[in-house]
């Protein structure tokens, strides 16, 4: 364990560098997995790579510790080797760091909220939920802070890393695909690299060897699939400038941007520039920059737009979802096997919610239990996303969750889809549904007039008994009794009962013993459902 950090000196700059590209190294796949904005992409967290080893090696190319020399040479080498738009931005991060921290190594606060500014003038048109939005929120969490290095480090970790989790929910692209955004990913793992650090985190890892001056670009490197921008256009060109002033540089992006999308022109403070431009005219994108200077790394990179690649994504082929109130509800489902999408103590799911969790599984087959009535708005738009992004989603009408548990008990992956539904649906029918519950207010029901307080017993969402209140433990396992037997006079095998959180501790029991003594052809079963309302669930096959 080394010391905790008050400043980030030549060495400390160097061992985070490292810890960086190791990092980014050993999640470059999963990052490159999750990249779907605005369309499936697999080579962010490679970019990002990329772009952060260019600027291990131009550090590891200089001689000493001089802090002011490692991050010249970082923001320099980041810029030549930045490679996509998540390259870019994290060139311009590491170039506001170094601009900051070369003249105060521990104004860490101030670095972020010039990195925050420089990353967002490189992009032309930002959108919530990227990679921005991450910087952001860690950049605006400790935009005053007077607090150590280490302190400082840490909060805008946090903050990054809570503001990753919401992206989901902020771009529709990521909630179809249950994803966060792939660039705000890589970013974290930054932050959380220098929070290590700061804090005395020991990395034990070595440094990068140098990369050459020039090397061959390998086939795979001329094709690429397209990290953002629209599909009009066919081709990545990207070059670097050198001795190019602002003003210039300025008007190259103007004639950049007539020429295709995606347009970033951005430089390293010392009049060297990198160019990244999606468009049709190669030869046009690559003259304007001949008449801005002299470029040089020029790369060409056909897009490789052939998305079959939605079924890539799929890592399994069926899964089932589930909706569920209460935790005791969520681990049965849990126990056999269903994805959970947990609902609150009141109302309904959000779609965004929802699609995230269909999406999520990553199962090209969702069948989904909805286990509550009067969903169908949601349950609709969410599956209508989830199909449009490729999946087969279909629902099975459960509208309680004793009848969703009929319908997992004889879910049969072997089965077509189609099929399974059915059967599925089937079960469910079969399943007669009763709950009961606590009137809270005076009306009318089918059996009469019910006053706030009484227990009423539902079947299928009618009321067809009411047991005086208050609903003490009493009332409460006599109306229990009452639908239960009012359940069974049409005949059944089994009932189900999931209690809530404000059932009686001795209910199970006794409703277990009425069943065992007045019906002893008819099995029990009783689980705590952990739901808020109703006081208790049943469910008759």
């Amino acid at each position: 364990m080394l010391p905790v950090l008050d400043a980030l000196d030549g060495p400390a700059v160097r061992r985070w560098l490292t810890a960086c590209a190791q990092s980014l190294d050993e999640h470059r796949d999963a990052i490159d997995s999750i990249n779907v904005f605005p369309v499936a992409d697999r080579d962010t967290g490679t970019n990002l790579l990329r772009t952060m080893r260019a600027a291990c090696d131009a550090v590891a190319r200089e001689p000493g510790d001089d802090v002011q020399a490692i991050w010249t040479a970082v923001s320099s080498g980041a810029l030549a080797g930045a490679r996509g738009n998540s390259g870019v931005i994290l060139s311009q991060v590491l170039r506001g760091l170094a601009e900051v921290l070369a003249a105060d190594p521990a104004a860490l606060a101030a670095a972020l909220a010039r990195a925050d500014e420089l990353a967002a003038h490189a992009v032309s048109d930002p959108a919530p939920g990227t990679m921005l939005s991450v910087l952001h929120a860690a950049a605006l969490a400790v935009r005053r802070a007077e607090t150590g290095l280490s302190d400082v480090a840490a909060r805008a970790a946090r903050a990054a890393t809570e503001a990753l989790a919401e992206t989901t929910s902020q771009l529709k692209a990521l909630a179809r695909a249950g994803v966060v955004d792939a660039g705000g990913q890589g970013l974290v793992l930054v932050l959380d690299e220098l929070a290590a650090l700061a804090e005395g985190g020991e990395t034990g890892r070595a440094a990068p060897e140098p990369a050459a001056a020039r090397s061959p670009r390998e086939p795979d490197m001329l094709r690429t699939e397209r990290e953002a921008g629209s599909a009009e256009y066919a081709y990545e060109v990207m070059y670097s400038l050198a001795d190019v002033p602002e003003h210039t540089a300025d008007r190259l992006r103007s004639a950049l941007r007539r020429l295709g999308d995606c347009v970033s022109v951005v430089g390293d403070g010392n009049d060297r520039w990198t160019v990244h431009v999606h468009c049709n005219d190669v030869g046009a994108a690559i003259e304007a920059g001949v008449d801005a200077g002299r470029p040089h790394r020029i790369t060409v990179v056909r897009f490789d737009d052939q998305v079959a690649e939605a079924a890539s994504r799929f890592a399994r082929d069926r899964a089932v979802v589930a909706l569920a109130r209460g935790e005791g509800v969520a681990e049965l489902f849990r126990a056999e096997q269903a994805v959970i999408c947990p609902l609150p103590e009141h109302g309904g799911p959000d779609a965004a919610e929802l699609l995230a969790v269909i999406t999520g599984t990553q199962a090209s087959h969702v069948t989904v239990l909805p286990n509550e009535p009067d969903l169908d708005e949601v349950l609709t738009k969410a599956a209508a996303d989830a199909v449009r992004a490729g999946q087969d989603v279909l629902i099975v009408p459960t509208s309680s969750p004793v009848a969703g548990l009929a319908a997992l008990a004889v879910h049969d992956p072997a089965r077509r889809p189609g099929e399974d539904v059915v059967a599925m649906a089937e079960a469910a029918a079969a399943t007669r549904r009763g709950e009961l519950t606590v009137a809270e207010q005076e009306g009318i029901t089918w059996v009469g007039r019910c006053q706030p307080g009484d227990v009423l017993g539902l079947l299928d969402g009618e009321v067809v008994l009411i047991e005086p209140g208050p609903a003490g433990e009493e009332a409460v396992l006599a109306g229990a009794v009452r639908l239960v037997d009012r359940m069974l006079t049409s005949g059944g095998e089994l009932v189900t009962v999931l209690l809530g959180a404000n059932a009686p501790e001795s209910l199970a029991g006794e409703l277990a013993e009425h069943v065992r003594v007045e019906h002893r052809e008819v099995e029990f079963t009783g689980y705590p459902g952990g739901q808020a309302e109703p006081i208790l669930l049943v469910g008759v096959e």
